[in-house]
């Protein structure tokens, strides 16, 4: 399952993740892990969440992204939920490629029995309608 937190820089969508990731961590028999671009979330998110900056690793675009993702559940089948913020940073702004994206991990969330959850900063209405295929709104 994948959900999406929408909206404009300053509406609260990395307020709603910290929450999300914190109550995913209570509850989760397994690991949590999030993954941000830069090193924000260290003091906001609880300490058994495994927290990554993508920069550190050298994450950029759709491809090199998924893989990464792959990587995590591929490395550890304990892995209940991955978050992801500032996903259109690291992605990028073409929003047919976050759609293909979306879409993808679709099927790698299902293969994997993970839950994702991706912050995306930008109006509902700029998204193809086809993600919502893929993804719910958080």
């Amino acid at each position: 399952m994948i959900s999406l937190i929408i909206g404009k820089k300053g509406s609260g969508k990395t307020k709603k993740l910290i929450d999300s990731v914190n109550a995913a961590a209570e509850s989760s028999k397994g690991n949590v892990v999030c993954v941000e671009k830069g090193n924000t979330l260290t003091y906001d998110i609880s300490s058994s969440v495994r927290l990554v900056d993508s920069d550190v690793y050298g994450i950029s675009g759709y491809d090199s992204y998924y893989g990464f993702l792959s990587g995590i559940c591929a490395g550890n089948y304990d892995v209940t939920d991955i978050f992801g913020d500032a996903t259109l940073k690291i992605v990028g702004r073409d929003f047919e490629v976050v759609a293909d994206f979306i879409e993808r991990v679709s099927a790698l969330a299902e293969e994997s029995g993970t839950k994702f959850t991706f912050t995306l900063s930008c109006d509902e209405h700029e998204l193809p309608a086809r993600i919502f295929n893929f993804a719910e709104k958080a």
